[in-house]
């Protein structure tokens, strides 16, 4: 079978005057992990069993839920920069 495959890359791109900050983690275990949800239905029932998991199979030390207003608009600077100063990974997502 031939067919080719389309790759996105879902970095965002750098924004003129802000701060881009990308370290790589050794591992989960110990680390805070964040979660932004989008409002869409069932992301929250997602985030819980990955927050689950997380912990219990990886030792993620903690996990902190956001969510957003609505998914067609972006979340306010002051969640960025609260989970910028609190987690080492963030993750964005959206459920239906």
């Amino acid at each position: 079978m031939t067919g080719s495959v389309l790759l996105f890359d879902p970095t965002a791109p750098r924004r003129e005057g802000g701060r881009q900050v990308r370290r790589a983690l050794d591992g989960l275990a110990g680390a805070v992990v964040g979660f932004i949800d989008n409002a869409k239905p069932n992301f929250g029932h997602l985030v819980d069993d990955l927050s689950d998991l997380l912990v219990s199979r990886y030792g993620v030390r903690q996990v902190i839920k956001r969510r957003k207003r609505a998914a067609s608009v972006g979340a306010p600077e002051a969640m960025y920069e609260e989970l910028a100063g609190q987690c080492d990974l963030v993750i964005t997502g959206s459920g239906d």
